[in-house]
C-alpha cells in the first residue's frame, strides 16, 4: 500500500507531466513549422511569398514562450508585433515587443497596450499581409481597450463584481466583449481583408474559440440583452457602474453596434488554430500515473460549477474506490480539469483550487485508506496568491488542530484557504509557468 508520502511524491510527478505537455513553446513547434516560403499550420500551408509583412499579435499569459517559437520558425520572413502578458510573465524577444500588465484585473499598463495594439491593427498593417495571432488565458484581461464612454475604471469594477459573484468564464467574457473594441471579433473587424491566423493555447472549458481571450478575431454569439441577463441573474445590476448599464441598454436599442457575428464579412480570411487544451494535459497526466502503478480514470475536462460540490462529488468517488473498488481498483489516481467557481463570502485569501483541496479535508480525514488531493492552477497562480493550488491528505485535519480546534471551520467561514495551508505548509509553490489550460485536480488513493 503507498504511503501519504509516496502518494505526495506521486502527485508531483503526475502534474509536473502535465505542466510539461502544456508547454506553450513546444505546442507551437508542434503544428507550426517553415520551409523556405512554405509555412504550415496544422493542416494549413501558406506561402509566404504572397505576403508584403508577417505580423505578430497577442495576448496572454503563455505569450512570450508562444512568441518565441514563432520567432524561431520564421527568423528573417517576421516583420514585427505587439503582444501582452501578465506581469513577470514575459520573456526577451529579438523581434517582438512584449508588454507586461495586469491580471486579473486589468490595470494602466494593458490600457496602454491595447491602445497601442488597436493603432497598430489599424494602421501598420495592410490587406496583403499576413497576422499570427497568439492568445492564451488571461488574454480577456490584458487586451484592453473600452469600448466610447467606458472607461478603465468602469470595467474594473465590473470584473471585480463579477468575479466575486462567482461568474463563469463565459459569463465575465461575454460582458468584456461588449465593453472592448477588440474583443468578441472587433479586432477581426479592425483588420477587415487581412489574413490572419490565431494560435489558441485554450483555458476554457469546451475550448471555444469565441471565448479564449474572448475572441478578438471570431464571430461573437453572444448579445447585450445576454449581459443583462447575467447581471440579473447574478444579482449584481445595482453594483454595476452606471456607464456600464447604460451601454448595455442603449446596445439593445441598436444605438450601439452589436458585436460581429458569424457570416460577417470580416471573419473571411481569419483562421483559428488550437494549439493546447487542459484534455491534453489530462492526457498527459494519466499516462505518468499508470506508469506509476495507478490504476486511473479520467473524469472530466469540463469540470465547472461551484467548487465546493464539486471537491464533495470528488471525494464521494474516493469513498467509492476505498470501499467497493470501483471505479478504478487501488491503488488508483483520479483525475478531472476543468474551472470551478467560488462565491466569496468572507474575507480571507485564497483561490478555487486552494478552496477546492480545503473542502475535502474532513472528509479525506475519514477514509481508511492512504488518500491524497492535489488541486493547481497550471498557470502558476490561484487567485490572488503567489500559489497555484494546495495539497491535502488524511492527516490535514489532525495536523490543523494545533492552530486551533475551528481552525479549519474558521477558514471556510472565511474563504482563507490560502492561509490554511500556509500555516500548515501544504500550499503548492511554481512559480509562473507561463502557460494556462485552466485547473488539474489530482485524487490517489493508496
Amino acid at each position: 500500500m503507498k504511503s501519504c508520502r509516496v502518494l505526495r511524491s506521486d502527485a508531483a510527478r503526475i502534474w509536473g507531466a502535465a505542466l510539461r505537455s502544456a508547454d506553450p513553446e513546444a505546442a507551437v513547434h508542434k503544428l507550426v513549422s517553415r520551409k523556405d516560403l512554405r509555412l504550415t499550420i496544422g493542416t494549413r500551408q501558406l506561402d509566404l511569398g504572397n505576403y508584403d509583412h508577417v505580423w505578430v499579435l497577442g495576448a496572454g499569459k503563455a505569450a512570450a514562450p508562444m512568441a518565441r517559437a514563432v520567432e524561431k520558425i520564421l527568423g528573417n520572413r517576421l516583420t514585427g508585433g505587439i503582444l501582452v502578458t501578465k506581469y513577470g510573465h514575459a520573456a526577451p524577444l529579438k523581434t517582438l515587443e512584449i508588454i507586461e500588465a495586469g491580471h486579473p484585473l486589468p490595470d494602466r499598463s494593458g490600457l496602454a497596450a491595447g491602445e497601442r495594439i488597436r493603432e497598430f491593427a489599424g494602421t501598420r498593417i495592410g490587406p496583403r499581409d499576413l497576422v499570427l495571432c497568439l492568445f492564451s488565458g488571461g488574454g480577456s484581461a490584458l487586451l484592453v481597450s473600452p469600448a466610447p464612454g467606458i472607461t478603465l475604471e468602469d470595467k474594473l469594477a465590473s470584473t471585480s463584481v463579477l468575479l466575486k459573484a462567482g461568474a463563469s468564464i463565459h459569463e465575465l467574457n461575454a460582458v468584456r466583449k461588449h465593453l472592448s473594441t477588440l474583443k468578441g471579433g472587433g479586432l477581426a473587424r479592425l483588420l477587415g481583408r487581412t489574413a490572419a491566423i490565431s494560435l489558441l493555447l485554450s483555458d476554457v472549458v469546451g475550448d471555444d474559440p469565441d471565448t479564449i481571450a474572448s475572441g478578438p478575431l471570431v464571430p461573437d454569439t453572444t448579445t447585450y440583452r445576454n449581459c443583462l441577463d447575467i447581471l440579473e441573474r447574478l444579482r449584481v445590476a445595482d453594483q454595476i457602474p452606471a456607464a456600464v448599464l447604460r451601454r448595455f441598454e442603449a446596445g439593445l436599442t441598436g444605438e450601439h453596434p452589436e458585436t460581429p457575428k458569424p457570416g460577417n464579412p470580416a471573419f473571411r480570411e481569419k483562421v483559428s488554430v488550437l494549439i493546447g487544451s487542459n484534455s491534453q494535459a489530462l492526457t498527459s497526466a494519466a499516462a505518468a500515473a499508470r506508469h506509476l502503478g495507478y490504476h486511473t480514470m479520467v473524469l472530466t475536462s469540463r469540470l465547472v460549477g461551484d467548487t465546493t460540490e464539486a471537491a464533495r462529488f470528488h471525494m464521494s468517488i474516493a469513498q467509492e474506490v476505498v470501499s467497493l473498488g470501483r471505479p478504478v481498483r487501488r491503488p488508483a489516481c483520479i483525475l478531472s480539469g476543468g474551472e470551478t467557481t467560488v462565491r466569496v463570502t468572507g474575507g480571507g485569501t485564497g483561490g478555487r483550487n486552494q478552496e477546492f483541496a480545503m473542502q475535502c479535508v474532513r472528509d479525506l480525514a475519514r477514509l481508511p485508506a492512504p488518500c491524497l488531493v492535489g488541486s493547481i492552477g497550471t498557470d502558476g497562480t490561484d487567485g490572488p496568491t503567489d500559489a497555484a493550488g494546495a495539497v491535502a491528505d488524511n492527516s490535514t485535519l489532525s495536523r490543523s488542530i494545533k492552530f486551533g480546534s475551528d481552525f479549519l471551520s474558521h477558514s471556510l467561514l472565511n474563504n482563507d484557504s490560502y492561509g490554511f495551508f500556509k500555516k500548515l505548509g501544504d500550499l503548492i509553490i511554481t512559480g509562473p509557468t507561463r502557460t494556462n489550460v485552466m485547473d488539474l485536480h489530482v485524487i490517489l488513493i493508496g
